[in-house]
């Protein structure tokens, strides 16, 4: 693992008597995407506030490259609130080179790259029309811009593809891939689980309050796996089902003519080798593939008590 950009070590914060995060820590990686994930309330946003030093923990503390975090790495962040808030009777461009200068840009290095950033997005044609004139997806389209015009070495992005049609959404996963390949590091806040499993390195997942989970995204899913496959064949289900014998339970399936299609789950002490050859002798493989759970799975049944992975995965494809 890249040494962390970010630390939050043991962060504590308290509203009155409401505890937003209780003894929160977290590494993110140096050149990664970050899924910051929970569901609303869990405390989220109150720890993106205090990496944004808007609030400040009341125990514990936050650290930039190795150092405490202290105003002077402002300069060095961005961020993209779910709350959208440009000034609506502002021009696109003035706004836009306004907010760039509040992120250390002089004004001609950020006229300069906002004209490559306009043109790319094609809103170019927008420099001098006023916000209100733009459509919601023109004015985060900007937001975005400004968020990443002055090369932040964190991004901190919260429900960035909200309100986005496909198109548009696949346009900003792409900059967040190749800021990411330029070097940046991304904080990704999301209930999108779609979005997690295809750009996220790491996660961490807190509800109520508390860290419940945190990894690599490939080694949580390997780890929620139930031991279920999903099997295609050619042949008798009958014969397929007397097949399974010891060594798998039969789960939801379905047979046309002669092709079939059943996911099972392995019996403890059973391997995928031994089913494979014990299925092979009644009927004809055509796919033999495991069911890893998918984050929403594995979200789920780490915020809903006793839920459990195997039940949201097991027979579901």
């Amino acid at each position: 693992m890249n040494q962390p950009i970010l630390s939050a070590q043991n962060i504590v914060k308290r509203y009155a008597t409401h505890t937003a995060l209780d003894d929160v820590s977290l590494n993110i990686p140096t050149q990664s995407i970050f899924g910051l994930l929970g569901p609303n309330g869990a405390g989220k946003t109150s720890l993106i506030r205090i990496i944004n030093q808007i609030t400040g923990p009341d125990s514990g503390a936050v650290y930039f490259e190795g150092k405490p975090l202290t105003p002077a790495h402002v300069e060095q962040i961005g961020y993209l609130p779910e709350e959208r808030g440009l000034y609506k009777k502002m021009e696109v461009g003035e706004q836009a080179l306004y907010l760039a200068q509040l992120k250390g840009m002089n004004k001609a290095e950020a006229k300069k790259k906002l004209k490559e950033w306009f043109e790319k997005f094609e809103i170019d044609g927008w420099w001098n029309k006023k916000v209100e004139e733009l459509s919601k997806g023109m004015q985060q389209k900007v937001q975005f811009i400004v968020t990443v015009l002055h090369e932040p070495k964190l991004l901190i992005l919260d429900e960035p593809f909200s309100g986005f049609d496909p198109i548009n959404a696949n346009i900003i996963k792409n900059e967040i891939l190749h800021l990411k390949n330029q070097g940046s590091t991304i904080l990704f806040s999301t209930h999108n689980m779609g979005s997690v499993e295809e750009l996220c390195d790491n996660i961490a997942l807190i509800n109520k309050s508390k860290k419940i989970l945190d990894g690599s995204v490939k080694e949580i899913r390997k780890q929620y796996k139930s031991n279920v496959y999903e099997i295609e064949f050619t042949g008798n289900m009958m014969g397929f089902t007397n097949s399974l014998w010891t060594f798998a339970k039969l789960g939801e399936h379905k047979a046309e003519g002669e092709h079939g299609k059943a996911q099972v789950v392995l019996t403890p002490g059973s391997t995928a080798n031994q089913l494979i050859g014990s299925i092979i002798q009644a009927v004809e493989i055509n796919s033999f593939k495991e069911i890893i759970p998918s984050m929403n799975d594995i979200f789920i049944s780490k915020v809903n008590e006793g839920a459990t992975v195997g039940t949201q995965s097991n027979f579901t494809e």
